[in-house]
């Protein structure tokens, strides 16, 4: 089975959708076609639409709207894509601030990345893509 190269990321903050587009073209070139949603909502849309033609990797913030409380819009995203058939071959990442990122991504079984720890080391988007999506290693 051909592995679908196309990435959604999901964040509230233009700055964010625009640093984790530029990082990933920085380390792959054009490997990736990469659509961008500004809300978990929005994210969820795209998905739907997207059933035929799976996401192979979503990356998304946990705090953006406020719709889903008490869960974290991001929290909410990830169950609601765990539940669509289409997408369980699909890894996520979940890419935040907040101090409880690492017990959220562990309960929800997906990979994290602290954006503090992404700020300071932008390698470790590679690391966690090429843990992720094993062809990657290869590329040059």
């Amino acid at each position: 089975m051909r592995m679908n190269k196309k990435i959604l990321i999901v964040d509230d903050t233009k700055a964010w959708l625009l640093f984790h587009e530029e990082l990933i073209n920085h380390l792959y070139g054009e490997t990736f076609e990469i659509t961008t949603a500004g809300s978990a909502s929005e994210a969820m849309k795209i998905i739907k639409q997207s059933k035929n033609e799976p996401f192979s990797l979503i990356i998304t913030d946990l705090q953006m709207e406020t719709d889903y409380e008490p869960k974290l819009a991001g929290e909410w995203l990830v169950e609601q894509v765990q539940k669509i058939s289409a997408y369980s071959s699909s890894k996520i990442i979940v890419v935040s601030a907040m101090y409880s990122i690492e017990n959220i991504a562990k309960r929800l079984n997906v990979e994290c990345i602290s954006k503090t720890m992404l700020i300071r080391n932008k390698l470790l988007m590679k690391f966690m893509l090429e843990k992720l999506m094993p062809f990657l290693k290869n590329f040059n």
